[in-house]
């Protein structure tokens, strides 16, 4: 294959970005008849569709997704270059890659992750959702620093990688104000007595959850599972039925979700780790992550 030509990859990428060859032409000063041209000699270069043409519409194939994030990135550090050339100086900044697995409470993750953007280094943190599994891969081949998740790595496993942790936590249940008036008995006990919102199997916790569940004889009233925290909690403000959360954001939840506290367990713990490339920690921003922790919620 001929060597890359930059040109065309620049305008498909304005053209997916715009959503449109009429709003590419106006950003580039080109006619639309240019820059259909110069789509067109891309694609019979690489011998493959990048759009998905359904009428006047443009929609980007699977491969063109692809190549899509690829050029993103690629003039993304082509802006920061001449950004470096206009001021003359570089602009020195680390760049911080790290994997959330999709089942953390997205105020935990801001707690935990927001004294990076504290330190006195640029740091530049890009954070990745997804499962432990896909991200633990990318770890593997070095697209990540570290990944922040409730479940540590399983002896075994093939990608050299170390388990931290970094915080515990029991557990407390919640309720919407409205949902608690039909409650009568004590906690544990109330418990039966009410729809409930849990965690999905994805979750570490769900496990030690049934088991607490089992041991004090309670068996609730599954209405909905969730892999989203978040989306589990505003269910649980709008009534639809109790849910749990790490104790450790038990005020913020209450604040932001307008619910009661129902009872606290500390029988259910749970765990969340930093999985790192390394065995010693060296990485200046995960030490700030796990001194931070410390201080914040074991002080």
């Amino acid at each position: 294959m001929s060597p890359l030509n930059y040109n065309h990859l620049f305008y498909f990428y304005v053209v997916a970005t715009e959503g449109s060859i009429s709003k590419a032409s106006i950003r580039l000063n080109l006619t639309p008849q240019t820059i259909s041209g110069q789509i067109t000699s891309f694609e019979a270069q690489v011998g493959i569709k990048l759009f998905d043409r359904k009428g006047k519409k443009l929609f980007l194939s699977e491969i063109g997704r692809l190549i899509y994030s690829y050029a993103e990135e690629i003039f993304q550090l082509g802006d920061e270059i001449k950004h470096i050339l206009k001021r003359q100086q570089p602009v020195l900044w680390q760049t911080f890659t790290v994997g959330i697995t999709d089942v953390i409470p997205k105020v935990l993750a801001h707690q935990l992750l927001s004294p990076v953007l504290k330190m006195k280094e640029r740091v530049r943190l890009i954070c990745v959702e997804g499962n432990q599994n896909n991200l633990v891969a990318d770890l593997a081949v070095n697209k990540l620093d570290c990944i922040l998740t409730d479940q540590p790595l399983q002896l075994g496993n093939h990608v050299k990688a170390y388990n931290h942790l970094l915080v515990e936590s029991g557990f407390t249940f919640f309720a919407a104000e409205t949902l608690l008036q039909n409650c009568q008995s004590d906690f544990p006990q109330s418990l039966s007595e009410l729809p409930w919102l849990i965690q999905s199997k994805k979750s570490a916790v769900r496990t030690r959850l049934s088991s607490w569940l089992e041991k004090n004889n309670i068996s609730p009233n599954i209405v909905a599972e969730f892999d989203d925290s978040a989306l589990m909690k505003t269910f649980g403000q709008a009534g639809f039925g109790i849910f749990s959360s790490p104790t450790l954001i038990e005020e913020y939840i209450i604040d932001k979700y307008d619910v009661k506290v129902i009872g606290r367990n500390d029988e259910i713990e749970e765990h969340y780790y930093i999985i790192s490339p390394e065995r010693r920690l060296k990485h200046p921003a995960i030490i700030e992550i796990v001194t931070a922790a410390n201080k914040y919620f074991l002080s």
